[in-house]
């Protein structure tokens, strides 16, 4: 980030914080700025664990499917819902 000029803080600021450098000083839009890029990428790391968690459970009801089919002889139709189980939406399998 770059430095704004002083110009965005109040003289009350300027006089409190001093200009002797030994304190770094954001301004409200380098603040905003640094919050809004933080909180887009909670957002992505949650999206992409939540997208992981539904994989994991789909893998697993799948894996209930399959082993019900073995119990029965591996009946084909079985293994076949299982198969539409894991790829019940295509575009999010990797």
């Amino acid at each position: 980030m770059t430095k704004k000029p002083d110009a965005e803080l109040s003289p009350l600021a300027k006089q409190l914080l001093g200009n002797a450098g030994a304190i770094q000083v954001f301004t409200q839009t380098e603040f905003d700025e640094a919050l809004a890029l933080a909180q887009a990428e909670i957002m992505t790391m949650a999206i992409e664990a939540s997208r992981q968690a539904v994989m994991i459970e789909r893998e697993e009801c799948a894996k209930i499917v399959d082993k019900w089919a073995d119990s029965l002889a591996g009946e084909p139709e079985m293994k076949e819902i299982a198969d539409e189980i894991r790829n019940r939406i295509p575009s999010q399998r990797q």
